[in-house]
């Protein structure tokens, strides 16, 4: 006798109310196994791999792909044999913690115990973190589920794909590649270009650009949605002023590349300006805060939370490091380094993108010199990095051409007054001035 459990979309963390249906990993019929991932979704932090906790055969799916899907709404239901060791609970709930049988989602455990293990005998299991050809086919060996995202949009087949990854991964580059290759020739584009119908329907994930006679319609949805929505909310919300400073980068260039020349760990300039940020807030701790309204408070937070900015293929991101003020130089540049890469390949957690009490803004990257950032609602300040530029400088009472940035600084002035701002930022620039000094006290 089989029972049929229905599988609903789990609480992902991090306040998140829902998601977007970015792929489905099963079909109906599917045999599948415990903690096998059913569903590829997209948050407003991450993408995530959805594993379902029952064991059986999947009888129906709801959503298509595209489709915003709230906590809590049916995904799949399962067919399970009654009596037989799914790995679930009863009938009207997943399994718990206790009984370890789901992936790391709220709600669920991490493994199936032994026992049960070595009774679920369904199909196989990818590996982790690869996209599988299920039904006896060989999994196909990728992690990134930007490198799924760009050969679905492009109709690539990656069963078809000899990954240039380790152990035959397939990267980015190799999917690239595959739609360079497939690209028709222009006078093909051409003609095709001029038969296609004037209104362009959305794709079936929904990302595609909707064209009509007003204009182009870009749906703000995941992360690009989340952005606008914090934005705004900053926006309406926080009374913020901006100062900004010109400073001598010269010394604070010549002291990482003595730095990275001893040997050790490399250290990166985000990494410098990161602990050059956590000395400051030290001395001005006001800063390090959020106001709560409600309550009519300031909160001051004892620890910080750096978060930097990161532009993805997704958009912005926030990555953010945990314990800032804990963490030595080179502990901060290889943090920065791996969120870094989590945040460009799609693989940041949400957990890994809230939480910051300061950001730092490094848009100099961009090849601008200064700007006035939206403050990271609710924080309470942030701090501008624009593009460092040989520029003439007056340097120990003569003109010299010196390695000059600007440093901007945007705070709510709601949480201090322009006194401890202007505080802030010329210690800042002092720092960045006058490192081999300064960076003593870090």
């Amino acid at each position: 006798m089989t029972v049929v459990r229905e599988f609903t979309l789990p609480d992902l963390g991090e306040g998140l109310t829902g998601a977007e249906i970015v792929r489905w990993l099963v079909q109906v019929g599917e045999v599948v196994a415990v903690d096998q991932p059913v569903v590829e979704v997209e948050t407003a932090k991450a993408m995530v791999d959805v594993p379902c906790p029952y064991g059986g055969v999947v009888t129906a799916r709801y959503g298509e792909e595209g489709a915003e899907v709230p906590v809590g709404a049916p995904l799949i239901t399962v067919a399970v044999s009654e009596g037989s060791d799914d790995g679930a609970g009863p009938p009207d709930r997943p399994a718990t913690a206790g009984e370890e049988s789901g992936n790391v989602l709220v709600g669920y455990g991490t493994a199936a115990p032994a026992a049960r293990r070595r009774r679920v005998q369904p199909s196989p299991r990818p590996p982790h973190g690869t996209t599988a050809v299920r039904n006896g086919a060989e999994p196909i060996p990728v992690i990134s589920p930007l490198v799924r995202r760009l050969a679905r949009e492009h109709g690539v087949d990656l069963r078809q794909l000899r990954g240039s990854g380790p152990e035959g991964l397939i990267l980015r580059a190799d999917v690239e590649r595959a739609v360079a290759a497939t690209a028709p020739a222009p006078a093909t584009a051409a003609s095709t270009a001029a038969t296609a119908p004037a209104t362009a329907a959305p794709t079936a994930a929904g990302r595609a650009a909707a064209t009509g006679p007003e204009g182009e319609r870009i749906p703000l949805r995941g992360v690009r949605g989340a952005v606008a929505d914090k934005l705004a909310r900053s926006r309406r919300e926080i009374p913020d002023a901006t100062c900004w400073v010109d400073a001598d980068a010269t010394e604070l260039l010549a002291t990482r590349a003595v730095m990275n020349a001893a040997g050790g760990p490399k250290v990166s300039l985000l990494a410098l300006l990161a602990r050059i940020c956590t000395a400051a807030l030290a001395r001005f701790p006001e800063l390090n805060a959020r106001v709560d309204m409600d309550s009519r408070d300031i909160i001051r937070l004892p620890d910080v939370h750096l978060g930097f900015a990161a532009q993805t293929d997704r958009g912005l991101v926030v990555p953010v490091v945990r314990d800032a003020h804990k963490r030595s130089t080179e502990e901060l540049s290889e943090e920065i380094a791996r969120l870094t890469e989590a945040a460009r390949t799609g693989t940041l957690a949400p957990a890994q993108l809230t939480g910051g009490t300061f950001t730092l803004n490094n848009y100099g990257v961009f090849g601008v010199d200064g700007s006035t950032p939206i403050i990271n609602h609710p924080e309470a300040a942030m701090l501008g990095v624009g593009r460092i530029a040989a520029k003439p400088w007056v340097h120990q009472g003569e003109l010299a051409v010196r390695q000059v940035v600007q440093l901007s600084f945007t705070f709510d002035h709601r949480v201090c007054d322009g006194g401890t701002a202007g505080g802030f930022l010329r210690h800042v620039a002092d720092c960045v001035e006058r490192p081999m000094v300064l960076l003593r006290r870090l």
